[in-house]
C-alpha cells in the first residue's frame, strides 16, 4: 500500500510524512514548494514537484507509484488572504480537491484523507463544538474546507471510496527545530516576533466574554496532529466503508493572555508587556473542540500539552532567527 501525501513538504504535512513513515506506510509526496521545503522529507521519501491543479502530472504521480490512499493536505490557509484572494482560495482549495479527487476515482484510489479546519464552524456560540455543531464559516479560506468536505464525501459514496475529513484547531510546536513553523501567521510565532524585535505582543480585544477578556482557543501539537493522521490513515485501510468527520483538538481552552504568559515563561521574557488593541472582525469569542468523537472512532488522545508546544516552537525559531 502506498499513499501520496499533497503538501507533504509543509509544515504539517512533513510531520505527517515522518509520523506515518515511523509507523512503516510506505509514502510518495507531491509538493509544489511554494511554501513548502524538500529538505524536510526523509531522504527515502520520493517527492515529486508539482500541483494538485496538474491532472497530468496527478495522474502520472497514481499510476508510476501505485498509489492506494491519498492524504490530501496541500492548499492555501491564509484567512486574510483568502479575504483579499477569493478566487485564489477556491481555485487553489476547492479545484485543487476536485482536480485530485476526480483523479484518484479513476485511478481506483479506495482511500481519502483531507486536512480540514475549525474554519468550517465560523463563530460557533458554544462552549465545545462538536462534529454536530452547525458550520457558518465567515471567511473565503473556511468555505473552501466546507466545499472540500462535501467533495470528499459524496465522492467516497459514489465511487465506494474510504474517507475522512479532519477538523484541524490551533496548531503549534514542532517535532524537531528544523520543522518549525516557518510563518508568522498564528498567535506564537507572532508572539516571538514581537519579542526578538523588543515590542509589545498584541492582543486583539480584553472585552470579551471569557474570563479574562481575551478570546479562547483550543491548541494542538502539530504531533498529535500527525499521530491522528496515522490513525485516521489505518482506520481507512481497514474499514473501507469507513465516512468520517472528526475534530482534532484537545478539548481544553486557553486563552489569548494565558498563552502570552506561558511564552513569556519559556522565553525568558517573563517582563514584556501586552499592548492591548481593538478586536479583529470574525474572531469568535471561544472556539474550543469536544474530541470525544476522534477518541470513540480512532482511539487517539492528544499527548502533549501547551508548555510543550511553545518549548518547541521556540526551539524552532531560534533555529531560524539565530
Amino acid at each position: 500500500m502506498t499513499w501520496l501525501i499533497t503538501g507533504g513538504a509543509g509544515f504539517i504535512g512533513a510531520h505527517v510524512v515522518r509520523a506515518m513513515a515511523a509507523a512503516g506506510e510506505r509514502i510518495v509526496v507531491l509538493d509544489d514548494l511554494s511554501t513548502g521545503s524538500a529538505d524536510r522529507l526523509p531522504p527515502d521519501v520520493p517527492l515529486e514537484t508539482g500541483t494538485v491543479l496538474d491532472r497530468a502530472t496527478v495522474d502520472r504521480v497514481l499510476r508510476e507509484h501505485a498509489v492506494t490512499g491519498v492524504v490530501h493536505i496541500a492548499g492555501k490557509k491564509q484567512v486574510a488572504e483568502s479575504v483579499a484572494r477569493p478566487l485564489y482560495y477556491y481555485r487553489e482549495n476547492v479545484e485543487g480537491i476536485r482536480v485530485l479527487l476526480e483523479a484518484a476515482a479513476e485511478a481506483g484510489v479506495g482511500r481519502f484523507l483531507f486536512s480540514s479546519s475549525a474554519a468550517v464552524y465560523g463563530m460557533p456560540d458554544v462552549d465545545l463544538v462538536t462534529e454536530d455543531t452547525p458550520c457558518a464559516p465567515i471567511n473565503p479560506y473556511g468555505e473552501s474546507k466546507l466545499a472540500g468536505e462535501w467533495l470528499v464525501s459524496a465522492v467516497g459514496r459514489a465511487h465506494s471510496m474510504a474517507t475522512a475529513s479532519l477538523r484541524y484547531f490551533n496548531v503549534a510546536g514542532a517535532a524537531t527545530p528544523e520543522l518549525g513553523d516557518a510563518g508568522v501567521s498564528n498567535l506564537v510565532p507572532m508572539v516571538f516576533e514581537k519579542l526578538d524585535a523588543g515590542e509589545p505582543p498584541r492582543i486583539f480585544g480584553d472585552d470579551y466574554p471569557t474570563p479574562d477578556g481575551t478570546c479562547v482557543r483550543d491548541y494542538i501539537h502539530v504531533e498529535d496532529i500527525a499521530s491522528a493522521h496515522v490513525a485516521a490513515a489505518r482506520r481507512l485501510a481497514a474499514d473501507p466503508a469507513a465516512s468520517l468527520v472528526l475534530n482534532i483538538g484537545r478539548g481544553e481552552g486557553v486563552s489569548v493572555s494565558e498563552m502570552i504568559d506561558v511564552i513569556r515563561d519559556v522565553t525568558g521574557h517573563r517582563d514584556a508587556a501586552a499592548e492591548t488593541t481593538g478586536r479583529r472582525p470574525g474572531d469568535p469569542a471561544r472556539v474550543v473542540a469536544a474530541a470525544d468523537r476522534i477518541r470513540a472512532e480512532l482511539g487517539w488522545t492528544a499527548r502533549h500539552g501547551v508548555k510543550e508546544m511553545v518549548a518547541s516552537a521556540w526551539a524552532g525559531w531560534r533555529l531560524r532567527h539565530p
